[in-house]
């Protein structure tokens, strides 16, 4: 079963359809929420796309709100959010560029796997099933969910230091404090702890169909300094998909962390995926 889709979201699909414009459907990852993506979309939107922010089920409109009601995350699947954003998808009149960030990055290439994609960009992914590097870091950057069974149900905040690890380890300290301000919410444990079981189970929701050859062109961003999904699980997702006959490609952005979709360095990240989409003439 899947959630409901909000009103905001049901009222983006719809200016997107009235515009005739190619969509972009952005989707966000673990400890942030649609509104992330707010100057992503601005950039777009300014080159000619119609823009779509999904959430994941129930989502919060806002980092206040999400803060103040925290059980509101608790026992979210990969697959009821997988599934909601392929709902949200499907009420798109013209197949959807989809761009991911983390967990994000996994559903991406879910739904690119279920032919629901036209073109996608997953950035530093989860790993998905059958991806088996597993870095320190990311044990490290994961242990505050994984360090405790009882946050399977659970919701996890993480505090300014784990952030600081596990997203904005590459930006200077007073950056650091400003997002950390701005824009971490609680997060689901669940999807981290199916992640963690998904090689040892042959029906994890984290499975990704990699040989679809209506998966469209797939772009994997990976950013240098990255804790939590570094190059070894960016690169062990790529050997995968480049056997899809669709272009494959992987591209590393120096210097940056997991944060590098909402610092002051997104733009370069943004720019990688427009000429991306440009080169395989997604206009």
């Amino acid at each position: 079963m899947t959630s409901p889709i909000s009103s905001r979201e049901a009222a983006e699909v719809a200016a997107a359809n009235e515009s005739g414009r190619q969509p972009v459907v952005f989707v966000h990852g673990l400890w942030l929420l649609p509104s992330s993506w707010a100057p992503w979309r601005e950039l777009f939107e300014e080159r000619g796309f119609a823009t779509v922010a999904v959430d994941w089920p129930d989502d919060p409109a806002t980092v206040t709100e999400a803060r103040a009601n925290p059980s509101t995350f608790a026992g979210k699947t990969v697959g009821a959010i997988s599934g909601h954003v392929a709902e949200v998808v499907g009420g798109l009149a013209r197949k959807p560029v989809v761009i991911g960030h983390s967990f994000g990055g996994l559903i991406t290439q879910k739904l690119a796997g279920q032919g629901l994609a036209l073109a996608s960009v997953a950035i530093d992914p989860a790993p998905f099933r059958g991806v088996l590097p597993l870095p320190v870091s990311s044990l490290r950057a994961a242990f505050p969910v994984l360090g405790n069974p009882g946050n399977r149900k659970r919701q996890v905040m993480l505090t300014a230091e784990q952030f600081r690890f596990a997203f904005t380890n590459a930006v200077s300290e007073a950056e650091a404090t400003r997002l950390y301000d701005e824009f971490p919410v609680p997060g689901a444990g669940l999807p981290l702890f199916q992640a963690a079981a998904a090689n040892l189970n042959p029906r994890s929701e984290t499975r990704v169909d990699t040989k679809n050859p209506d998966r469209g062109p797939l772009l994997i961003i990976s950013g240098e300094k990255d804790n939590t999904a570094p190059w070894a699980i960016a690169n062990a997702s790529y050997k995968k998909q480049r056997r899809n006959p669709n272009p494959t490609e992987i591209k590393e952005i120096p210097g940056r962390g997991h944060s590098l979709v909402i610092d002051s360095g997104w733009p370069e990240v943004a720019e990688a995926a427009l000429t991306f989409l440009g080169q395989h003439g997604v206009q």
